[in-house]
């Protein structure tokens, strides 16, 4: 597995690209992803969402009609990518696949799942590519992401923590914004979140 990485826009949101066999994926393509994207990709299969927020999914629709490849997105947020529900001119797109809560895709041999961890937004979701799971806005290097925005929720937070500390395994984590972790570091640092959310 390759991964190549360039923080975009003002808010410095990480987009991914995953290569597999020769295979790739983008994952959150936010503000001005389109160029870089397209520069460093050779057999693109799809673009997947880790949530709805517009840093994440504004290169969404240029990237689809440029590569003519479908959005995979979390059936929660997908009124996100249509409505522009913060009003910021995100170009709106539309999810090609609704992903329900744990899906294990198949992608001509690419395989990914994502896993449900809402708090940040309603389904915000990390996404696992063998050992690397790309946590979007849901916990970053020793922090997580903020729940006191529309459509956010505490209590889901917690939950997702907790749910998160369960996890045995130990996972290179890529997360939204910022620099590189792991699960075994923020086994350390999550608990802390507990009590201040």
């Amino acid at each position: 597995m390759n991964i190549k990485s360039k923080p975009m826009g003002a808010y410095q949101t990480n987009c991914y690209i995953v290569a597999v066999d020769g295979k790739e994926v983008i994952i959150d393509p936010g503000i001005g992803a389109t160029e870089w994207v397209v520069a460093n990709v050779k057999n693109p299969l799809a673009i997947l969402n880790t949530h709805g927020h517009f840093d994440h999914i504004w290169s969404n629709k240029e990237l689809k009609e440029r590569l003519h490849i479908p959005i995979y997105t979390p059936k929660d947020d997908a009124f996100m990518l249509e409505n522009d529900p913060f009003g910021q001119g995100t170009p709106p797109s539309k999810a090609d696949v609704l992903i329900n809560f744990e899906d294990e895709i198949d992608l001509n041999g690419f395989k990914f799942t994502f896993l449900h961890f809402p708090g940040h937004t309603p389904g915000c979701s990390g996404i696992l590519i063998q050992n690397a799971f790309f946590s979007g806005d849901f916990i970053f290097q020793g922090s997580i992401g903020r729940v006191d925005f529309p459509y956010s929720n505490p209590s889901d937070m917690k939950k997702s923590i907790k749910k998160f500390l369960e996890i045995e395994a130990d996972w290179d984590i890529y997360p939204g914004h910022g620099g590189a972790t792991t699960t075994k570091q923020e086994r350390k640092n999550l608990p802390m979140w507990l009590s201040y959310i």
